[in-house]
């Protein structure tokens, strides 16, 4: 993000953003106070606030923008009639976003404190992806419109192509192991993803 484009209380927000996403993924929710990001951010608690109610409302801002930051956002699905570009666009973004080590970092925040925090995992899967699946399910209603496909359950369709492209690598970085052996596949692996996913719900004519 280019900062210097932004207005001064823009640039203040995504300085919270970011401070309040590194000290999150770094020392976890809880450990987290509203003191210490407005530190790590060079502002005063009082700007804090006024940007974000709380601390939870913070949280989910911060794995909002961690979408945006990826590009995954709604301006991938302005095209309905080209479903192979914008996803195979969507694919790219989201495989680099669900790979980046802030959503890694999060992802195991939230799965080693659901048992004392399990709202936390609940403000996590309502930002990043509830979100995202309500944007493709959306997509795939337009999509359809135009009479190729059918997604027949369109929640189901979204969480299965979420689901295929998480892949191999992500799957490896979950349990730490090395990744150096499969990142050259990892474009090839979403793309057949995005093309055996279209041809499952084309409509035969």
């Amino acid at each position: 993000m280019n900062l210097s484009s932004l207005s001064r209380s823009e640039q203040k927000r995504a300085q919270i953003l970011q401070a309040a996403i590194t000290l999150f993924c770094g020392q976890g929710f809880p450990n987290t106070s509203m003191d210490e990001v407005a530190k790590q951010a060079g502002v005063s608690k009082q700007t804090v606030y006024s940007h974000f109610g709380s601390k939870n409302d913070l949280f989910v801002a911060s794995i909002e923008s961690k979408c945006v930051a990826h590009q995954v956002a709604q301006d991938l699905f302005v095209n309905p009639k080209d479903p192979q570009k914008a996803l195979m666009q969507f694919g790219i973004y989201f495989g680099e976003m669900i790979v980046s080590p802030e959503a890694l970092d999060v992802f195991k925040t939230c799965v080693a404190q659901s048992d004392s925090h399990p709202e936390l995992s609940e403000l996590f899967f309502n930002a990043g992806p509830q979100y995202l699946l309500e944007l493709l399910e959306s997509y795939f209603s337009k999509v359809e419109a135009n009479g190729e496909f059918q997604f027949e359950n369109r929640r189901h369709a979204a969480l299965q192509f979420c689901l295929m492209l998480f892949g191999e690598m992500r799957l490896k970085l979950e349990l730490g192991l090395p990744i150096d052996d499969i990142k050259d596949d990892r474009n090839d692996y979403i793309k057949s993803s995005v093309t055996m996913f279209l041809r499952a719900y084309r409509i035969e004519k």
